[in-house]
């Protein structure tokens, strides 16, 4: 079965991109969207505390709080870098660093994206299940299905 095809406004230039391509691909941008959201949780906790006092010590929940903004902001992040891999935002740097990426490759005899020792069909399957699965990142109501009009 073949992937998906989408019309995006940006052109797509992976559709299942490696996590570590991902990471590599972080804007500026990225880090600090990640780090806003590290110190934005725990500000947020020590505000509510400010607005509504309770009184045991703040000092776990501001480091739990500092550890969910931590892990938030990355899953934030490795979305935002993600969904330019899709060309659905824009992606013009990504382009330039694929373009130079693929040609080393390709320059050197490498295959552009790897070998694998796992029959073609199992490689199938896993891109299969793994294409777009970061729009598990998102908030949004999943399972909720569209109302049907009565007859």
């Amino acid at each position: 079965m073949p992937a998906k095809v989408i019309e995006t406004p940006y052109p797509l230039i992976d559709s299942d991109p490696h996590a570590s391509r991902v990471v590599r691909y972080f804007r500026p941008s990225d880090y600090g969207v990640w780090a806003v959201a590290t110190g934005a949780f725990p500000a947020a906790l020590y505000a509510w505390n400010m607005a509504d006092p309770i009184r045991a010590s703040l000092k776990t929940s501001l480091r739990l709080g500092g550890f969910l903004g931590f892990f938030g902001g990355f899953l934030l992040s490795y979305q935002r870098s993600t969904v330019r891999f899709w060309g659905w935002t824009e992606n013009k740097r990504e382009e330039e660093m694929d373009q130079a990426e693929l040609s080393q490759r390709a320059s050197e005899g490498k295959s552009l994206y790897g070998d694998s020792d796992q029959p073609t069909w199992v490689q199938a399957a896993a891109a299969r299940n793994s294409q777009f699965s970061q729009l598990k990142f998102y908030p949004a109501k999943y399972g909720v299905k569209p109302t049907e009009e009565s007859n």
